[in-house]
């Protein structure tokens, strides 16, 4: 019966820390090949922060492969105290911190499957938004740092935002005191 002799662990990230992997699919040497479980490893895998998927075989010359592919992390997720990474298809992540990312845009309540679009759009506008928010599983609303709620259109709010840059730049319209840009109709936009 076929014994194990090598486990190799590989990442869909270059130089990423195996460290935790290797703790997750520990497996002492000259274990019996067919005795392992799959699936038990594939979960241990799985609870590393970070992990999306795992796929693990054997193979007859008693090494074991682990595919690792991790989540692509583009901006952070609040609860209100601490800040979990968020991946592009809406994934948070169980790896808190406490300090507030810098570069990342910021989520907060319920987030949809997919958050590229939105990312993409906002990141232009980093420096200014405290935050994001899903309203009501159908569109967006900007929430900026000097406390002015920003409510996107549902469809094509890259324009939106884009307009919305200009705008800032020609008139300083998110240093003043305002409390809503209402950007929802695309004939106009409506200030309170």
């Amino acid at each position: 019966m076929a014994r194990l002799h090598k486990t190799s662990i590989i990442a869909d990230i270059e130089n990423k820390d195996m460290t935790a992997l290797s703790a997750a699919a520990a497996l002492p040497k000259n274990t019996p090949l067919y005795s392992i479980d799959l699936n038990e490893i594939n979960s241990n895998i799985l609870s590393v922060p970070g992990v999306k998927d795992s796929a693990t075989r054997r193979l007859p010359n008693g090494n074991l492969i682990i595919h690792v592919s991790y989540h692509h992390f583009v901006a952070a997720w609040t609860d209100g105290e601490s800040y979990f990474p968020l991946s592009d298809d809406g994934t948070i992540a169980n790896n808190p911190s406490s300090e507030r990312p810098t570069t990342a845009i910021l989520f907060r309540g319920p987030v949809p499957n997919d958050i590229t679009e939105i990312t993409n759009a906002a990141n232009d506008m980093l420096a200014d938004i405290d935050y994001l928010e899903w309203i009501e599983n159908r569109r967006w609303d900007i929430h900026t740092t000097g406390g002015i709620t920003i409510k996107l259109p549902e469809k094509d709010f890259g324009t939106a935002i884009a307009s919305l840059i200009t705008i800032n730049k020609n008139h300083n319209i998110l240093g003043r005191d305002i409390r809503v840009i209402d950007m929802r109709d695309t004939a106009r936009i409506l200030v309170k």
